[in-house]
């Protein structure tokens, strides 16, 4: 007997999207690569910021494009209560809503998880904000950089005083909002199946932060001390995790933790006898490692590492990283975006394996309201 096409695994899942920017359109993203119909309500003259956002590609934000590729577009005016209505229907079909007002927005526009639950028990409603919908902090404005300032996480590691790092990635959003959404939902997703019932989904980007400080809490918890600015383990502060300047200027990211891996680290640089004890004096181990390692190119140091396999690599820039045969043999990048000049670019590659990925995803983002006409009557 012939099995039947397996499409995707949520190819009979319909979700709207109210959300702008980062946190909510990435979580729907993975939605729509597995399958899901994901339909963006925009703002009708604006749409979503994103779409403003630099490097343009053509008309909009390539940002926009690679974080809304395969969605639809609705450009709706929510405060309308006549446009609202037009929302009702879809609402009736819809499986899950994912929002990312401040807390009280969507109550005014009636479209609130307790209003739309008594038109859809079955609902599963996902709000996103930086300090969820109760506490002092709920209404309070925010980015990335604050969510995490706020949190104790940028101070764990910001570099020197003088010279303060910008984290060069937006962890909250993504680990803080994307990810504790996309887990959230799917959870409630299978609750539904078990129970029939839908769910109310408050994600804090802020406090989805703290699992990723579990070793900095329980250092802090159990009184040994609580973590500084670039003094611990996993910050700056051991000799078995740090960077370290090579002599053409690039940097070896060092980082053998376990004993194992510190020894044969130690023999790679030939590190004297009485410097491989870093519990004695981190500081002076590091400062002798420093200037071993700077008598020599990148290019002496990646030849060590391979031969030692003691997890240490050179750090290499993103253009390198995406040309890296590794990562083109395991296909990371062969998945496309486009534009409505057909021309194409690599696509976001999100961590979803590919037998679980629809195959006929539109590789292209919507245009604003785009399918006004197909949704809205």
């Amino acid at each position: 007997m012939k099995k039947p096409r397996y499409n995707a695994p949520l190819s009979n899942i319909k979700i709207l999207d109210f959300s702008t920017l980062l946190p909510g359109p990435m979580a729907t993203l993975f939605f729509s690569e597995a399958g899901a119909q994901v339909i963006k309500i925009e703002h009708p003259e604006k749409g979503d910021h994103l779409r403003h956002y630099n490097p343009k590609w053509e008309t909009d934000s390539l940002s926009f494009a690679m974080l809304n590729k395969g969605k639809k577009s609705l450009k709706l005016d929510l405060k309308q209560v006549s446009k609202r209505k037009l929302l009702n229907p879809l609402i009736l079909e819809a499986d899950i809503i994912v929002e990312q007002f401040r807390p009280g927005v969507m109550k005014k526009f009636n479209l609130d998880f307790k209003t739309i639950s008594k038109k859809r028990p079955d609902i599963i409603y996902c709000s996103i904000t930086g300090f969820g919908q109760t506490g002092p902090n709920a209404r309070i404005a925010g980015h990335d950089l604050n969510y995490i300032g706020n949190t104790g996480l940028l101070a764990l590691s910001m570099g020197k005083n003088s010279s303060p790092v910008i984290p060069p990635v937006l962890i909250a959003d993504i680990a803080g909002g994307s990810y504790p959404a996309i887990l959230n939902i799917l959870l409630a997703l299978r609750k539904r199946d078990q129970t029939g019932e839908g769910s109310y989904i408050d994600i804090s980007i802020s406090e989805c932060l703290f699992p990723l400080m579990f070793w900095a809490i329980g250092q802090g918890a159990v009184g040994e001390h609580w973590p500084k600015n670039g003094d611990s383990l996993f910050t700056g502060g051991s000799p078995r995790y740090q960077l370290y300047r090579t002599q053409d200027n690039k940097f070896l990211a060092a980082a053998p933790l376990e004993q194992k891996f510190w020894e044969k680290f130690c023999d790679l640089i030939k590190l004297e006898n009485s410097l491989r004890d870093d519990s004695l004096d981190p500081q002076k181990t590091i400062l002798r490692i420093t200037e071993i390692v700077a008598k020599k190119p990148a290019k002496h140091w990646k030849r060590l590492c391979r031969e030692f396999d003691c997890c240490c690599s050179i750090v290499v820039n993103l253009k390198d990283a995406m040309k890296d045969p590794h990562f083109r043999r395991r296909g990371v990048f062969d998945r496309e975006i486009k534009n409505s000049k057909e021309e194409t670019l690599p696509a976001l590659p999100l961590p979803i394996v590919k037998s679980l990925r629809s195959s006929d995803a539109d590789p292209k983002a919507p245009e604003l309201g785009e399918h006004n006409k197909d949704f809205l009557f």
